[in-house]
């Protein structure tokens, strides 16, 4: 059995062990001067189970746990994710119509946790996510979703643009929210396989991303005021799209 403290295994065998068990993992840190063979093998099983790894000084690793480590340690997801292929064949199979969520570089854990229980009341099925840039859905992401992230299915990629990609191939169109953006969110197509790009308030959502979306809308405002959190941005988006579908 893996040695765990809290959320934390620590040590070359059991995180191996665990990444072997297929446990769900957030990331794992490796002190920079860590070296061996089972570091290889840590890498590989953490690449193949699409798991970010992030290598910082043994200083950092040493605050975090005073369990006996040797340069490693994981941080277990209080999700499991699942893959987004497997998902979308999941969604038509049950004759449902994709909604899904891409977030982009959203890193506060309440804005996740209350995107999270919106898209659960309005029917969305399926949150993807990527591997680093994003906040981490730990207990406090999942205390704050009031439980929605253990409803709803969690998709993480290495890439959004291959995952948009991957919408695009299976007939799902992505809109992204844009303040600038010409087409008001009311008259875009709902009712149709869609996904929806959500970025940060700060950054917004990566040019390059935006570029390969199949259209960008902006949610109309009485008033000049441009500072719209992000969750309840969502929340209206979602809505809309929720409205379109039930009439």
């Amino acid at each position: 059995m893996f040695i765990a403290k809290k959320n934390i295994i620590a040590g070359r065998n059991p995180v191996i062990e665990a990444l072997k068990q297929h446990l769900a993992i957030d990331k794992i840190l490796i002190s920079k001067k860590a070296t061996g063979n089972n570091i290889t093998e840590i890498k590989t099983l953490a690449k193949e189970n699409n798991i970010p790894v992030q290598y910082v000084p043994v200083e950092k690793i040493n605050a975090l746990t005073n369990i006996k480590h040797k340069g490693i340690i994981a941080f277990k997801s209080a999700i499991r994710y699942q893959n987004l292929q497997q998902v979308i064949d999941f969604i038509l199979e049950k004759g449902d119509t994709p909604l899904f969520l891409i977030l982009d570089g959203i890193t506060d854990v309440r804005n996740i946790g209350a995107i999270a229980r919106t898209a659960v009341c309005c029917g969305a099925q399926a949150i993807i996510i990527p591997d680093k840039g994003v906040g981490a859905l730990n207990e406090d992401a999942v205390k704050t979703s009031a439980g929605a992230l253990e409803m709803i299915h969690i998709c993480r990629v290495n890439s959004l643009m291959k995952a948009v990609d991957e919408l695009h191939l299976n007939g799902i169109k992505v809109f992204a929210s844009e303040m600038t953006a010409n087409t008001k969110l009311f008259n875009l197509n709902f009712q149709e396989p869609c996904a929806i790009v959500m970025g940060s308030e700060d950054k917004g959502i990566y040019p390059a991303l935006m570029k390969i979306c199949d259209e960008t809308f902006h949610i109309p405002m009485a008033n000049n005021f441009e500072s719209l959190n992000v969750s309840v941005a969502t929340g209206m988006i979602l809505y809309e799209a929720m409205k379109q579908r039930i009439n």
